[in-house]
């Protein structure tokens, strides 16, 4: 049985932020049965440390990621090609790729990212499964319905090669896995590709455990909580959208109802939201005081792709959840998830929550039963032997 080599447009440690969790996850599984070899982007300095990756990986290499936007940009527009692989050319990873691939016995590749797909040799024999995870080319259609001028026509450019991207790549590869049925299915439907899967996200219920004890959150009034990257363009406008549209109709019926913002490297426009009722907390140690604190979590987002693992979090800390009907897509949450689409729906949802202690504490002990029950990572990724080429035998020894 031969080695993995496993790309990563991101470093999957430390598992803190969506894309990094399920990527940390999809390696330490691969990892009972193969010898993983990792090579992955980091875009903060936290994430060049790899120790943290040491028992997982036979060996792994973590590059720096510095180029611009600007340059990626302006680099695609001479290319003819997309930004979102631009951004992620780098001679210093083809040449890892090629090392490894020349010095260890790699019979399988595990791309994870559409960003990743461009570093995989055209003459390699062994399998590769993609893992897109969602379509990146619908999150930049979305974003050129809500921009204008030059922007809502470089927002169309990106999707529209993007498309044509992802298409070229799941026909040369041996698997392309999405993280919700939704997905696949728009994926089948708008690429024409064959072999496409679903590996849903999972959670791991016994570190997201509401009976833990976490640091008090000294907090006056109701708390709701809205978790997440918060330089990430949809969380962004999501808090801002929140903040200035739904909260206002909460206050008035619930005047001391607080909203708090928890995640790292907050954008100028979220950090500006900060006032007697909004709090910004950038990035903390410890995501789960504030979710345990929280009286209601929510997920406004307006533009959501795949399954957030935001809300999965939140279910598992017992937590009712309000989320706008693109966040809660895919998800089966068993009728737990409060939706809506309007500013107005959510916040008719949310005040009902702070109105009613005793069935939102009922809603959320139904939301993680439901959670224990059908998001385990151990049962969500065990597909992945069949892909990949390992048996399930071989899998219980390890």
């Amino acid at each position: 049985m031969g080695d993995l080599l496993f790309l990563a447009h991101r470093s999957p440690f430390p598992p803190d932020r969506g894309d990094k969790i399920r990527a940390y996850n999809v390696l330490k599984y691969l990892a009972a049965t193969k010898s993983v070899h990792l090579l992955a982007f980091a875009d903060d300095r936290r994430d060049m440390d790899d120790g943290g990756l040491a028992l997982l990986t036979a060996s792994r290499k973590v590059l720096w990621r510095g180029k611009s936007r600007v340059v990626a940009t302006l680099e695609a527009l001479a290319q003819g090609k997309p930004a979102s692989l631009t951004a992620f050319d780098d001679t210093a990873m083809r040449e890892a790729v090629a090392d490894v691939l020349a010095r260890e016995a790699i019979d399988a590749i595990y791309v994870f990212s559409g960003q990743m797909a461009q570093y995989v040799p055209t003459n390699f024999a062994g399998r590769v499964i993609m893992d897109f995870c969602d379509m990146d080319s619908l999150k930049f259609a979305d974003y050129a319905k809500d921009s204008r001028g030059p922007m809502r026509w470089l927002m169309a450019r990106e999707a529209g090669k993007l498309r044509r991207f992802e298409r070229v790549t799941a026909d040369r590869v041996d698997a392309s896995l999405f993280v919700s049925a939704a997905e696949a299915r728009l994926f089948r439907t708008m690429t024409g590709a064959k072999n496409v899967q679903v590996i849903e996200n999972g959670i791991d219920t016994d570190f997201f455990d509401p009976d833990a004890t976490f640091d008090g959150i000294d907090e006056e009034g109701p708390l709701i909580v809205f978790t997440g990257q918060m330089d990430y363009r949809p969380n962004a406008e999501a808090a801002t959208w929140f903040a200035r549209d739904i909260l206002p109709a909460i206050r008035s019926a619930h005047p001391a109802a607080r909203f708090a913002i928890v995640g790292r490297s907050p954008a100028d426009a979220v950090r500006a939201l900060t006032d007697e009722a909004v709090i910004v907390t950038g990035e903390v140690p410890d995501v789960r005081g504030w979710l345990s604190a929280a009286a209601c979590v929510v997920a406004p987002l307006k533009i959501a792709r795949g399954v957030q693992n935001k809300v999965l979090e939140a279910m598992a800390m017992a937590r009712p959840v309000v989320a706008s009907a693109p966040a809660a897509e895919g998800i089966d949450h068993g009728g737990t998830i409060l939706n809506g689409q309007s500013a107005d729906d959510i916040a008719r949802a949310v005040i009902g929550v702070l109105s009613d202690q005793a069935h939102a504490e009922a809603i959320g002990a139904k939301a993680r039963e439901q959670v224990k029950r059908r998001y385990g990572w151990t049962a969500r990724l065990t597909p992945l032997d069949a892909l990949i080429g390992d048996a399930p035998a071989v899998r219980n020894a390890a």
